[in-house]
């Protein structure tokens, strides 16, 4: 088994509150002490305890384990509004919030998440009318065809 894929199964079993997903772990090949940075989502946030907790477990089984021989760097933390949204859960909890839409055809689709399905999210999705005037209008966009998704931070 890689390493990836146990350390996937590490985070997964310390993750004792089921609120709490592994959205990403990104392990860097540089040379010196490895950079090991786990990304963990809330359904209800994420809270410095969480992370704290979560990293002296998975660092705890690592070291016991001896999955990596040499020094390494363990960084567990939210995802941040920057990452893109990956699951379904992420969509939930961002319900109300401006999103960028990137479709698999290169289109890109903004406005306000209202609604998520099994299989697809609706947007109130920003469209320039002749008169350059913006409208509103209800789009629905399933999961198969997003490329990638952002939540648009609003300074307001």
């Amino acid at each position: 088994m890689d390493i990836r894929r146990e350390l996937e199964e590490i985070v997964v079993s310390n993750l004792d509150d089921d609120t709490l997903f592994l959205v990403d772990i990104e392990i860097s090949a540089n040379k010196g002490p490895r950079k090991i940075k786990v990304l963990i989502d809330g359904d209800n946030g994420l809270n410095i305890d969480d992370c704290a907790k979560i990293s002296r477990t998975v660092a705890e089984a690592m070291e016991q384990k001896k999955l990596i021989e040499s020094a390494f760097i363990l960084e567990v933390s939210s995802p941040g509004l920057d990452y893109p949204l990956k699951f379904k859960r992420q969509y939930l909890k961002n319900i109300g919030r401006k999103l960028k839409v990137l479709l698999s055809n290169n289109i890109e689709k903004q406005g306000e998440l209202i609604k998520v399905a099994d299989h697809s999210i609706t947007v109130n999705a920003e469209q320039k009318s002749k008169n350059r005037k913006i409208d509103y209008v209800e789009t629905e966009i399933y999961f198969s065809d997003i490329k990638k998704t952002n939540v648009l931070v609003s300074f307001k």
